[in-house]
């Protein structure tokens, strides 16, 4: 069939430039041959070609995306969900053999949808390889029998496009195949498992929409670890797990153990933690679980109140090897789903009820490992440490002939690090920023209102930042801060054109993660309010002096704090900006709204 269609469209072609006028009966019969279902060999990838030596570019990603749906006409969809920055289309292959291939069907039919996405980290490419050989065996009944009858599956092959046709072989040199592949970063360089929260990039916001459209009860990103030599082949991270909502947390641990156990008994040797040592370069050291910030997709989707999955192959597995593991993991995905994903999708349903009332309770939004560790039986590989005569450190080497076992400290009880209570009511937005953060709150599915009606003097919270530290550099084209402070009851104006986010609302932890202040990914952690920072009018030093004596002179409690630092603050004492500025603070032209987080907090609904 495949030579068939081969002398079909050279005859085409030949048809088409004005050639032997003869070939025209040949092309009526081609047409025909042309218009028969595909056999396996036109669905096969390049990689699949060459014995997975090989990855095909993204122009292989259109030609099968459209040639699955034309295979499996009633089972498959190909959809176009944005363009990248380059002008690419960012292709989904939409599967179920339930009769739901849109949203409004697989919501009506209250089927659990599963997402699983390629190429995040286009270097890091077995998820679009391994995707579609496991797609073709599901609809072939050859894999996960049954498995599309029961969920809906959509399936992205690639979502770093633009950054998969930066194509080299050297691109991940610490990673065996295949022999070329894409970049990790987009054309705008931006890591885009950094980006859920901020969702700066074209390609997260085009995915963000995708979610919102689809709603899918577990998102699947297939990465390949970097890091150390060892005999372990595959982690898989899940939340919730360790954080979220409780009984959601339940079911994420079910999922998790369920995937690993089916991996174990194909053979793998997979991990429930991502296996980076505490120490880099240092075996020994050990290893610490942890909980991501939703900057990281398995740390995003769990504020949603839905599974997020990380999956990482071992970069120092050969290409084939992975893709096999990765493909395992897939059907893997499709029989729990299957099995238990009505049963799962009532759970995430009952968790956005909970998550709606959340108002006043407190709310985790960082986690740690604490320093409590137990010894672990980890397969790694005999190494050695010397010291390097090129970077002057040590440097380990590993003997990959030598299995080895090594005993080494896992500290995996994870633990709240940040906790902060709910508004009872929500946040107010500020006009000046509404059009800014309205637009982002909506990309996140996340519903506001506009404040119609003015209110004066109304009782609110606010944070004032006591110490602010900006990064020294440039992070994902922003310069990210952190601020410490408090919440505060105070009486400020509500204005008319303000946001109005209510806390209660099934996103309502995804919320919180991105307005209250200290979050990790909060927007003011990202930079969006830097200015909120900036000191923008001063005072000239020789008046600042007048201003000084007038004060000490007129307030003696106030020269005796002035004295008692100088006496008790050395730096301070030697600092002729600061004693000035120690005046400054305390007159009538101070800026009040210096280091005042703009986004405020009510306990009342608008």
């Amino acid at each position: 069939m495949q030579a068939l269609h081969l002398s079909c469209s050279a005859a085409l072609r030949r048809l088409v430039n004005g050639k032997r006028p003869k070939q025209r009966a040949i092309a009526a019969l081609c047409a025909l041959a042309l218009a028969a279902p595909l056999a396996a060999a036109e669905l096969r990838t390049v990689a699949e070609r060459s014995g997975y030596q090989q990855t095909g570019r993204y122009a292989e990603v259109v030609e099968l995306c459209a040639a699955y749906q034309k295979a499996y006409p009633q089972a498959v969809r190909c959809i176009e969900f944005g363009r990248t920055p380059e002008g690419r289309p960012m292709l989904a292959l939409i599967a179920s053999r339930s009769g739901a291939l849109t949203p409004a069907q697989a919501r009506a039919r209250h089927l659990p949808v599963l997402l699983m996405q390629g190429g995040i980290h286009s270097g890091e490419i077995d998820g679009k390889d391994a995707g579609f050989l496991a797609l073709r065996e599901v609809l072939d009944g050859k894999a996960a029998k049954g498995a599309l009858e029961r969920q809906v599956l959509v399936f992205v092959p690639v979502f770093n496009i633009d950054g998969h046709e930066r194509f080299g072989r050297w691109n991940r040199p610490n990673q065996r195949g295949p022999e070329a592949m894409g970049w990790r970063t987009t054309a705008q360089n931006l890591n885009l498992n950094r980006d859920y929260a901020k969702a700066d990039a074209p390609e997260m916001q085009a995915m963000l929409r995708l979610v919102n459209d689809w709603d899918p009860l577990a998102y699947i990103d297939f990465h390949v670890t970097d890091g150390a030599k060892f005999e372990h082949d595959i982690a898989v991270m899940v939340e919730p797990v360790r954080a979220g909502d409780a009984e959601l947390r339940t079911a994420g641990r079910m999922l998790r153990d369920a995937v690993i156990k089916d991996l174990a008994e194909q053979g793998s040797l997979p991990l429930p933690f991502y296996p980076a040592f505490d120490v880099e370069d240092d075996p020994a050291s050990g290893f610490s679980d942890g909980v991501s910030p939703p900057r990281f997709s398995n740390g995003y989707f769990l504020t949603r109140n839905r599974f997020g999955m990380l999956v990482e192959t071992h970069s120092w597995k050969d290409y084939p090897t992975r893709v096999r593991i990765t493909r395992n993991t897939m059907v893997s995905l499709l029989d729990q789903m299957a099995r238990h994903g009505a049963q799962w999708l009532s759970v995430a349903q009952a968790a956005d009820r909970r998550a709606s009332a959340l108002a006043g309770k407190p709310v985790p939004l960082s986690y740690e490992a604490s320093n409590k560790a137990h010894e672990i039986a980890f397969r790694g590989y005999a190494y050695t440490r010397t010291q390097s005569e090129v970077s002057g450190a040590l440097m380990t080497r590993y003997d990959d002939s030598q299995p080895q076992i090594w005993k080494v400290p896992l500290r995996d009880e994870v633990l709240p690090a940040l906790t902060v209570n709910a508004p009872l009511a929500g946040y107010i937005v500020p006009a000046a920023h509404a059009a800014t953060v309205g637009q982002k709150l909506s990309q996140h599915a996340i519903t506001w209102q506009i404040v119609r009606q003015a209110r004066a003097g109304s009782a609110v919270q606010t944070f004032r930042a006591e110490t602010v530290k900006y990064d020294g550099a440039s992070f994902e084209g922003r310069q990210p801060l952190t601020v410490q402070g408090r919440w505060q009851s105070e009486q400020r104006d509500i204005h008319e054109g303000d946001l109005f986010v209510p806390i209660a609302q099934p996103k309502s932890r995804l919320l919180m993660a991105l307005l209250e202040p200290q979050a990790p990914d909060s927007l003011l952690a990202w930079g969006w309010f830097n200015t909120a920072f900036e000191r923008k009018e001063y005072m000239e030093a020789y008046v600042a002096e007048d201003v000084a004596r007038e004060q000490l002179a007129a307030d003696p409690a106030l020269a005796k704090a002035f004295n008692d630092k100088l006496a008790s603050d050395p730096a301070f004492a030697k600092d002729p900006a600061a004693r000035l500025d120690f005046f400054a603070r305390r007159h009538a032209s101070w800026d009040e709204r210096l280091n005042l987080y703009p986004v405020m907090r009510v306990d009342k609904a608008l």
